[in-house]
């Protein structure tokens, strides 16, 4: 059966935890699928896993597209959220944007960064027809801005404003939050707080689910991996030990024999 995003609202009160990945290919979100894997979000992160960029701001609206589709063609299961990259949530294009996204890349549901500050855009896409995820905690997008990436929620007044940004977002009609890098108590009173699912990235074991980075969760990424993660396979070196052992049957002329 198909997820959509009545799904993921739904599955608040249900005792299983919601089960989310990143994916930028077929190949993945087909695997995803078949593991029966909740939501699948085509991220941002794409910059950073697959394109070699130091950061999630060079990617662009296109590349989101593109990789969109790229998920959308296998059908999967799994409901589709697409990132909106970059200060598009800021602009006047964000609903074009958005629109895009769907039509064009075959996206179910789109991801904005930011809490208050965003919550107008956020039930404006809602009356326009567009489900949203929202992102509180940790903003990628907000590097530059914030210097380095650390722990959210750790002191009383964070606690209570990314609570207050929670609140608003769900007022404002968002379907379902990710919460990054949240001190897990903190994450676990603003999952009780919220009549939406909190989605959980390094926020602790109390959310209403998990996403992770599905190149982290397999061993494939190339840069330092991020210390909540707990990678369950190392491709990189299967991979490397498969192309080494094909280099040298090549050079050695046992390859294909």
């Amino acid at each position: 059966m198909k997820t959509t995003v009545h799904t993921i609202r739904s599955l608040k009160a249900e005792p299983l935890p919601i089960v989310a990945v990143t994916a930028y290919d077929a190949i993945l979100a087909q695997l995803a699928s078949e593991a029966g894997v909740d939501m699948i979000l085509v991220g941002d992160s794409v910059g950073t896993t697959y394109l070699g960029f130091n950061t999630t701001i060079p990617v662009t609206l296109d590349m989101i597209v593109h990789h969109t589709a790229c998920v959308a063609r296998v059908q999967p299961r799994s409901l589709i959220v697409a990132d909106v990259p970059f200060a598009t949530a800021h602009s006047e294009r964000l609903l074009e944007a958005c629109t895009r996204l769907l039509q064009k890349g075959g996206a179910e549901a789109v991801k904005l960064e930011g809490g208050r500050a965003i919550a107008e855009k956020v039930h404006l896409l809602s009356m326009a027809g567009i489900p949203v995820l929202g992102h509180i905690g940790l903003l990628p997008q907000n590097i530059h801005t914030l210097g380095k990436y650390r722990r959210f929620g750790i002191s009383p007044e964070e606690c209570k404003k990314l609570n207050n940004d929670a609140t608003a977002l769900e007022k404002a009609g968002a379907f379902a939050i990710i919460g990054e890098m949240i001190e897990p108590e903190c994450a676990k009173n603003i999952s009780r707080s919220l009549k939406i699912p909190l989605i959980g990235i390094g926020s602790g074991a109390q959310c209403d689910g998990q996403i992770v980075v599905t190149p982290d969760l397999l061993g494939l990424t190339l840069k330092k991996m991020p210390r909540f993660v707990k990678p369950l396979v190392n491709l990189k070196e299967t991979i490397r030990e498969a192309l080494t052992t094909y280099t040298k049957g090549v050079q050695q002329r046992t390859y294909p024999q």
